[in-house]
């Protein structure tokens, strides 16, 4: 157990990762905090340095720009973690957004936790709830899913596993695959109410509600889509249907892949992966849980 006091303490002379959220589109979201962190930390660490040197420039930032991204993130992670046990503050941008969603901030922001590194979140732009906020479909619960898996069989294992949850869903989509996308969803949610959008916050903003068979019409028969989706998709609303795909919910781990092991004969190992596709959670995780192996 760790309990971090953000600005009570020095840390034992270790730096801090502040995770600081960019504008999505619009440049004047950029929050005065935002501002101020990203000019008086040591290092900027960032998804592309290429992009986010115009955001330097645009608001005259003048700090050190290193890279940060999926491909280098364990060499660039370490190196990083270094130089806040130095005592370093680093400032951590993804092209834009909220950093650690759906992006390697979260690994980072996971090392730095692990080693009892300060990590300090700015709250900001994000696609994902300004998007929700907007679409007329429920706000107290929902969940957020971000981008499907390409492989057409984990593709369809995740919206079959998805498809009985009761609150909206976010997913985040290509202008490339957003068409597969909507036909993937009507293919296995049915026919249920969307919300759209694209190019948030900048001149040419769009928003398609209606139903996945008239956004799906719509978006078929105009010019090739441009930019990245958001889609906020309506829960399931049949209790019925839930209360039979969700039969395990009064289960512990341990005693759902028991029953597949038991009651289907699958082994163990493939008893985990399909507890793991029920609950919707890594198998490395249901594995860890069913052979009680510790953090």
């Amino acid at each position: 157990m760790w309990e971090q006091r953000s600005f009570q303490s020095d840390h034992e002379g270790k730096g801090t990762l502040f995770l600081v959220p960019t504008p999505i589109g619009n440049l004047d979201d950029m929050t005065f905090r935002a501002l101020e962190v990203l000019k008086k930390a040591d290092l900027l660490a960032a998804e592309d340095t290429r992009h986010t040197m115009k955001l330097c420039t645009h608001f005259d930032i003048h700090v050190p720009l290193v890279s940060y991204h999926e491909h280098n993130k364990k060499t660039s992670g370490a190196k990083l973690l270094t130089e806040l046990e130095s005592g370093k503050n680093i400032a951590l941008v993804t092209d834009a957004g909220t950093p650690g969603i759906s992006d390697p901030g979260a690994d980072l922001a996971a090392l730095c936790i692990d080693h009892q590194i300060p990590v300090v979140p700015l709250p900001g732009a994000n696609a994902a709830v300004t998007s929700l906020i907007a679409s007329g479909l429920p706000t107290d619960h929902f969940l957020f899913y971000g981008f499907l898996p390409r492989a057409n069989k984990e593709r369809g294992q995740a919206l079959d596993t998805l498809r009985v949850f009761p609150y909206p869903i976010i997913f985040y989509e290509s202008p490339f695959r957003i068409k597969d996308t909507l036909k993937d969803l009507f293919d296995t949610f049915g026919n249920r109410c969307i919300s759209l959008s694209r190019e948030l916050t900048k001149r040419y903003e769009t928003f398609v509600r209606g139903s996945l068979d008239e956004v799906m019409s719509f978006i078929g028969t105009g010019e090739a889509p441009k930019g990245e989706f958001c889609l906020i998709v309506e829960g399931n609303n049949d209790n019925e249907e839930q209360a039979n795909a969700l039969w395990w919910s009064a289960l512990t781990v341990q005693e759902h892949v028991d029953h597949y092991v038991q009651e289907n004969g699958l082994s163990v190992k493939d008893a985990i992966k399909q507890a793991a596709t029920d609950r919707a959670q890594p198998k490395r995780e249901i594995y860890r849980i069913y052979h009680q192996i510790e953090n």
